[in-house]
C-alpha cells in the first residue's frame, strides 16, 4: 500500500474514511483530542465494527490518528500527518488549507525537478528517451482532452524522474504521482474556465523543450525550461486557489 499517494474511498469504509479524514482536518477533531467511543462511531456512520476498525487502520496510515487500545483513539500533531497524501491535501483544500501546501510542493518541485532533468541529460538511457517521448507524443495528442492530458502530463514527469537516475529522486516522483495528479488537475480546470475550451498546445510546447535539453545531452538547458513548466505550474495552481477560495 503506497502512503504516499491518496487510498480509493469507495463503499461503507470509503464513506468513514472520508467523513472522519475531513473531520480532523477540518478542525472538529483537533490534535491530541480523542475520537468518540467505537460504539459511537459505529452508530453515527451505521457500520459495523470490522469497517469501523479497517477505516481507522487506514487514517492511522495516513498519520491522523493513534490507536491505542486501553486509552483510545487520538489525532496526531499535524507535523505526523502524511503530506504527501493527495486524499489530505483535498481535505484540506476544501477547508482553506490548500495554499500553504501547494507553496510548499511547488517550492519542493522547483528544488528537485529541475535537478532531475539536469541529471537525466547526461545519464539517460535510449529506454529513458523513448519513455519520456511516448509520453510527450501523448500529451500532444490529448491537448484538447483535459483528463488524458493530466495523466500523460504525470507520465512524462514520472519518466524524467527516472531518467535521472537517482534513486531518491526516482521516488520522490512515486511518492508525490497522485498530489501531482491533483494539482495539474486543478491548474488545467482553471485554464478552461478562463477560455472556455481545452486546448494544452503552449504547454506541450514547454515540455518538449525539457525533452530536446534531455536528448540534446544538454543539463543547463533541460533544467532551465523543467523550471519554465514548474513555474508555469505556479501561476496557474495560484489562480486556481484564488477561484476555489
Amino acid at each position: 500500500m503506497n502512503l504516499g499517494s491518496g487510498y480509493v474511498l469507495r463503499g461503507v469504509q470509503g464513506r468513514v474514511i472520508d467523513s472522519i479524514g475531513r473531520a480532523i482536518v477540518g478542525g472538529r477533531y483537533v490534535p491530541g483530542a480523542s475520537l468518540p467511543r467505537e460504539a459511537e462511531l459505529m452508530e453515527e456512520y451505521g457500520v459495523s465494527r470490522t469497517s469501523l476498525r479497517e477505516a481507522m487502520k487506514v487514517l492511522a496510515a495516513k498519520g491522523l490518528i493513534e490507536i491505542r487500545q486501553k486509552s483510545g483513539t487520538r489525532v496526531r500533531p499535524r507535523s505526523s500527518w502524511n503530506v504527501f497524501d493527495s486524499d489530505l491535501f483535498a481535505w484540506s483544500m476544501e477547508h482553506g488549507g490548500s495554499e500553504a501546501a501547494i507553496s510548499d510542493l511547488i517550492e519542493l518541485r522547483l528544488l528537485l525537478e529541475p535537478s532531475a532533468a539536469r541529471l537525466a541529460a547526461s545519464r539517460a538511457t535510449m529506454a529513458d528517451a523513448t519513455r519520456i517521448d511516448a509520453a510527450l507524443t501523448a500529451m500532444t495528442a490529448a491537448t484538447a482532452d483535459r483528463e488524458a492530458y493530466a495523466e500523460h502530463d504525470v507520465a512524462f514527469h514520472l519518466a524524467v524522474f527516472a531518467a535521472s537516475h537517482n534513486v531518491f529522486l526516482e521516488r520522490f516522483g512515486s511518492l508525490v504521482a497522485d498530489f501531482l495528479r491533483l494539482t495539474f488537475d486543478m491548474q488545467q480546470k482553471v485554464l478552461l474556465e478562463r477560455t472556455n475550451e481545452v486546448d494544452f498546445t503552449e504547454d506541450a510546447a514547454r515540455h518538449r523543450v525539457v525533452y530536446d535539453g534531455i536528448t540534446r545531452g544538454a543539463p543547463d538547458a533541460a533544467a532551465d525550461a523543467m523550471t519554465e513548466v514548474v513555474l508555469d505550474g505556479k501561476r496557474n495552481l495560484i489562480a486556481a486557489v484564488e477561484a476555489i477560495d
